[in-house]
């Protein structure tokens, strides 16, 4: 089984745009961590983001109770971001995909380095979207003109020297 790691901008913009709510798998309370700044970055952006994480379950990460599982998480939420590795996707995706009509998961989510066809290959057998390899926090950025804020592909580098003025 393989799924294409080739993704458009349209198609990238469209599922950050239809999604309003966010079950990060994998978020961390620990400030230094990867998730703890996509999760940050993602609320800032207006986005609501549920954390799950089995090891601090009934805790508080930035202002959000934290769940054990999906299906622990009351109401509904239209994307899960996985924050784990490749082998840990293959069972996460099958409960999004078990829980995915009730919680009215439409997208899974797999981070960067995160790839596991079989899985991405169950879940859009079972009517998702699937992308991985790819973090929402940097594709927002990207699709949204922000990386260009700390210099990412804004045109300020550049070979040629400066004029230095003497006075």
């Amino acid at each position: 089984m393989s799924h294409s790691l080739a993704y458009t901008n349209k198609d990238l913009l469209a599922i950050l745009q239809d999604t309003k709510t966010i079950a990060m798998v994998g978020a961390s309370p620990k400030w230094n961590r990867p998730s703890f700044f996509a999760m940050k970055y993602l609320q800032e952006k207006g986005y609501r983001v549920i954390p799950v994480n089995p090891g601090v379950a009934g805790k508080e990460i930035l202002g959000e109770t934290v769940y054990a599982s999906l299906a622990e998480i009351p109401g509904k939420f239209e994307m899960v971001d996985i924050f784990r590795n490749s082998a840990a996707a293959g069972p996460i995706t099958e409960e999004a995909i078990a829980v995915a009509k009730k919680k009215g998961i439409k997208v899974i989510w797999m981070q960067l380095d995160v790839i596991n066809h079989e899985a991405a290959c169950k879940a859009e057998a079972a009517g998702l979207t699937v992308v991985m390899n790819r973090c929402p926090k940097i594709e927002f950025g990207r699709l949204n003109a922000e990386l260009s804020w700390g210099g990412f592909n804004s045109g300020i580098i550049t070979a040629k020297r400066r004029r230095v003025r003497l006075t």
